[in-house]
């Protein structure tokens, strides 16, 4: 009798409805891939709780903004942890699993991140341009963004928000890792098109400057894409370290590209397993 393949919950939100993206394409796409060495059942988040034990692992992937269902994750994770259940990604991640107060210690760090305060009496350490970006903490997908004048900075409600300065970046581009080692990156080298992605070649520069965030994150399983701008002197800023649910587009690589990195998830997914 063949040994039992691991068991695998996969979490996604199929009918979520994003943004220039077909979260559920990637997912279809994935679990075809992961039933070559697991045994995969998908359910939706809001499911994953109830669901969770018998499975070796939980997968979550294109489970939409948490903001939408906090109560229902924030129960999730609990459980996975009473239960001694993995979770891919680990649940110990510093970046926007955690909110976005990841940008104020990078800041206050000197990284190389669009610089971020919280504080009115901060705003000072800011530099002063026409429009800056006002968000919420725990927001996602752009949820609650807005842009606001100079002169209305005062007025503002300083609780759970963040006020970054509008730049005037030539591109977006993002690097993808699984665990601590990139696998591809893309870029929207229009910048009004953010999904319209084109497949990217990082220089040495480029490549050390994502690595040093997943190097600072504390996640050794699991999924990661950051998220930066090219600033208009040239250098990369951090706009997003997204290490909970990050859209991958796999369908803007090229089929040998894609199947390396299915190959390096299930290594990844193995090594989760065997810990």
């Amino acid at each position: 009798m063949p040994p039992a393949r691991p068991r695998i919950l996969y979490v996604s939100d199929l009918a979520y409805p994003a943004k220039g993206r077909r979260y559920c394409d990637e997912d279809i796409f994935l679990t075809s891939r992961l039933r070559e060495e697991f045994d995969v059942a998908v359910c939706h988040p809001l499911d994953a709780a109830a669901l969770m034990e018998g499975f070796d692992a939980v997968v979550v992937r294109n489970s939409g903004p948490v903001l939408n269902y906090q109560a229902a994750y924030d129960a999730f994770g609990e459980r996975a942890l009473a239960l001694g259940i993995r979770v891919y990604n680990e649940l110990s991640g510093r970046g926007d699993m955690a909110g976005k107060q990841y940008l104020l210690d990078l800041t206050a760090a000197g990284y190389p991140v669009i610089p971020t305060v919280d504080r009115a009496e901060d705003l000072g350490r800011l530099p002063e341009v026409d429009t800056y970006v006002v968000k919420p903490k725990l927001g996602a997908d752009s949820i609650g963004l807005e842009f606001v004048p100079r002169e209305r900075l005062p007025e503002l409600t300083y609780d759970g928000i963040l006020v970054q300065p509008r730049i005037d970046f030539r591109y977006e581009v993002s690097f993808y890792f699984v665990d601590h080692t990139l696998q591809y990156a893309l870029h929207a080298p229009r910048t009004e098109e953010r999904w319209a992605l084109e497949p990217y070649e990082p220089t040495d520069e480029d490549r050390e400057f994502a690595q040093r965030f997943v190097e600072w994150n504390t996640i050794a399983h699991g999924i990661q894409r950051v998220d930066a701008c090219r600033a208009p002197d040239g250098g990369l800023l951090l706009v997003e370290l997204e290490d909970l649910n990050p859209y991958l587009s796999l369908d803007a690589l090229p089929a040998d590209d894609r199947d390396a990195f299915v190959a390096s998830m299930k290594a990844s997914l193995h090594g989760l397993l065997a810990r």
